[in-house]
């Protein structure tokens, strides 16, 4: 049991939510509700994440990379689980240069979780734009504001 909380694919779950809950008490909750639907979001620099995490899957870390979070949970549905979305996404900084995010999606049980890399500059401000559909459910956009800083 403890050789499988180990694991770095079954860490990232509960390093993303520390990591929320983190976030949650310095910015107020990043979530957006939606009808039956609760968008939980957020954008932190690549260094907060392990170095076996990053490997594990893909990330680039670096002072100059950021991650992008999102999960969509279904409120509608006993325990709130999440659901599997399509989801695309725009950043951009205040001089308007433009960063189509790629998203990976990431299942840990019943966990799914879409990931982005953004890279930015020291003390750069990037504004998010995503579009997030599930179904004929759900179809909104997500948009927010997130500084960056490097370490």
């Amino acid at each position: 049991m403890l050789k499988s909380l180990l694991n770095p694919r079954h860490f990232i779950a509960g390093l993303l939510l520390s990591l929320a809950c983190i976030a949650s008490v310095a910015n107020a909750e990043q979530k957006q509700q939606v009808g039956n639907f609760d968008i939980h979001y957020m954008a932190l620099s690549s260094t907060f994440i392990t170095p076996e995490i990053a490997k594990t899957y893909g990330i680039e870390r670096s002072g100059y990379n950021g991650l992008v979070n999102i999960t969509v949970l279904n409120t509608n549905v006993d325990g709130n689980p999440a659901v599997a979305v399509e989801i695309s996404g725009i950043a951009n900084n205040l001089i308007d240069a433009r960063i189509t995010l790629d998203f990976k999606e990431i299942r840990e049980g019943d966990a799914i979780y879409y990931i982005a890399e953004v890279p930015f500059r020291d003390d750069q401000e990037v504004n998010f734009d995503i579009a997030i559909k599930y179904a004929n459910q759900l179809n909104t956009s997500l948009k927010f504001k997130q500084k960056f800083y490097v370490e």
